[in-house]
């Protein structure tokens, strides 16, 4: 149960982090944001971030194998990797029209996929 609460945790922390990263474009986009200065942008950024941190950081100490959790850090951390590029696709399609996946970027999430078969190999 820790595995799935893991994963859940770090798809929260994704949509955070995403949200954080390039949100505040699209809101420039829109034209929220445009007259904003740099700070303003920034301090928008980490307020959502602290969202982010608060899923994140439960999510690794709950899946770490020291902590009960059945992952090491380096399976936490392939996984966090493409739980990130899943959420980042999923958010980006429907916050950013035309920004269209390709044949090169579908083959590079085989990899990651390839990636996390190989981190759970013993």
């Amino acid at each position: 149960m820790n595995g799935l609460y893991t994963i859940l945790l770090l798809i929260a922390s994704n949509i955070f982090m995403t949200l954080a990263w390039y949100g505040h474009l699209k809101l420039q986009q829109t034209g929220t944001s445009s007259n904003w200065p740099l700070f303003g942008v920034i301090a928008f950024s980490w307020a959502i971030a602290f969202f982010e941190y608060c899923c994140q950081v439960p999510a690794n100490r709950i899946g770490f194998i020291d902590n009960g959790g059945p992952f090491t850090l380096v399976q936490l951390k392939v996984i966090q990797e493409c739980v990130s590029l899943v959420v980042f696709t999923i958010i980006i399609n429907m916050m950013f029209t035309g920004q269209g996946l390709h044949w090169n970027h579908y083959l590079a999430f085989g990899c990651l996929v390839l990636a996390v078969y190989l981190v759970f190999i013993k």
